[in-house]
């Protein structure tokens, strides 16, 4: 598992025991910082001394994990700050640097796609398709390819569309039309695979951003 993974798990463990024993707390991984603190260092709270070791135990590998998460978020910005192509790509809406990142490390050789839509279909951002008596009927995306990189734009998407709200630029305001259109994941998964296909066409062109033009090829 990757440390942000490890961490998402640590901390419902940690919140499992704790409400075991009475203690609820908020899922804002701040507010758990601060009650472990607490927690740790108080013995009037009713929990027993086997508990309040484990917590000590669980809250030093937390910090572990945060320390590493640290680490290799530094070290991710300085990737992004060096790459000429990772600085281009995160000019698009909803791709940051972790995500360009991860997209010029994995995509590598572009010439292996043909064009936008292949690359967008290697990521499972298209709709799986059935045909039956002539008709082909659309379901759901394909989740084929890497699940990470799909996560990754994905996310990205729902924070862009979710950020373009009362803006007026042409791309804002097409954002806010097809929030409008669309169920909220539905919006997220088009706008990802939008980007999936910008993405492709400025890496195989070496191209630059272009708001404006994105909006009328949508």
């Amino acid at each position: 598992m990757s440390p942000p993974t490890d961490r998402v798990r640590l901390v419902n463990q940690i919140r499992g025991l704790l409400s075991e024993h009475g203690i609820v707390i908020a899922r804002d991984i701040s507010q758990l910082r601060r009650s472990l603190a607490v927690i740790v260092g108080n013995d009037d709270d009713g929990l027993s001394d086997m508990v309040r070791s484990l917590m000590r135990e669980l809250r030093a590998e937390m910090a572990e994990l945060d320390d590493r998460i640290a680490t290799y978020d530094r070290r991710i910005r300085e990737i992004f700050r060096a790459s000429e192509q990772c600085q281009r790509l995160g000019k698009i809406e909803g791709i940051g640097p972790v995500t360009a990142t991860a997209l010029i490390a994995s995509v590598g050789n572009r010439t292996c796609f043909k064009n936008g839509r292949q690359f967008a279909a290697w990521l499972g951002l298209v709709p799986k398709q059935r045909s039956s008596g002539g008709r082909a009927r659309l379901f759901g995306i394909s989740k084929r390819g890497d699940r990470y990189l799909r996560t990754l734009m994905i996310h990205g998407a729902r924070a862009a569309l979710g950020k373009a709200a009362g803006k007026q630029d042409p791309r804002s305001l097409w954002l806010g039309k097809l929030r409008q259109r669309r169920h909220p994941n539905v919006a997220a998964v088009a706008l990802a695979n939008k980007n999936a296909r910008i993405v492709w066409a400025m890496l195989s062109g070496g191209t630059f951003y272009e708001p404006a033009q994105s909006v009328k090829a949508a």
